[in-house]
């Protein structure tokens, strides 16, 4: 704790430091980059469910599953028969069934995705190894390249610390759980879309709670009732949601 508290003052002291000079330089690793991705606040490939009223602003897609695979949505399809829209999602919704150019656009943003994922979990030389063994409540986390070769489970607050143009990747190997009304704050300036969790597991969102940043799963991502996400949720599998308010700018249950 000590440690972290000593990174974040340091991290805190520099970003003064640069904005006295008049210039603020990018602390943390390389952003991942996720192409076409980037367009869908949710993506994922075997489905998106939602119990409502789930708030989305932002645009939802699914693929290679058609659109079978988006329910809860009360969804009306488009004339053109290239997207749906729902009263839940502020956006677009989109299958690979649908009429093209969506299933070609589609595809591609599902290899995005997988290649973002890909990078940012087989990032080397982390500058946080297995912290507090991956139990993370309470902690402030500095930029910088986390990696865990264990579960995570965040059950008390948590805050990211830094500046617009820093950046934090943290690599889970196993689950990650967050606690029922647990919340992740984002202070100094921080955005949602330069903050990555990469999980090789299921990623679990307890009633009430708040996450930020970009989700990247290898399977499933569970929103249980009156979670709330700061950023985006991209599965490799399915994105189940219960009354969940999700954009990339700032939201709250």
């Amino acid at each position: 704790m000590f440690l972290l508290a000593l990174a974040a003052s340091f991290y805190a002291d520099l970003h003064l430091a640069q904005a006295v000079l008049g210039s603020v330089a990018a602390v943390g690793p390389a952003a991942v980059n996720l192409r076409t991705a980037v367009n869908y606040v949710v993506l994922a490939e075997t489905g998106v469910s939602s119990v409502a009223p789930s708030v989305i602003t932002g645009s939802v897609a699914v693929s290679p599953i058609g659109g079978d695979g988006l329910t809860g949505f009360s969804l009306t399809l488009d004339p053109t028969g290239q997207f749906s829209t729902s009263s839940q999602v502020t956006g677009e919704l989109f299958a690979a069934s649908y009429t093209a150019p969506a299933p070609a656009t589609l595809t591609t943003a599902i290899a995005d995705m997988g290649t973002a994922y890909t990078d940012a979990i087989g990032r080397a030389n982390p500058d946080f190894l297995n912290l507090n063994g991956g139990s993370i409540g309470g902690l402030i986390l500095s930029p910088g390249l986390y990696a865990w070769g264990s579960a995570v489970s965040v059950d008390s607050d948590i805050t990211i610390a830094g500046g617009a143009t820093d950046t934090w990747i943290f690599q889970v190997t196993g689950t990650f759980e967050i606690a029922t009304g647990v919340k992740m704050t984002l202070t100094g300036g921080a955005l949602a879309q330069n903050v990555v969790w990469v999980v090789t597991g299921a990623i679990t969102a307890g009633a009430g709670s708040q996450l930020a940043g970009v989700m990247l799963g290898k399977t499933g991502i569970t929103m249980e009732t009156g979670s709330a996400v700061q950023g985006r949720l991209l599965a490799q599998t399915l994105v189940t949601l219960q009354m969940v308010p999700i954009s990339i700018l700032p939201t709250v249950p």
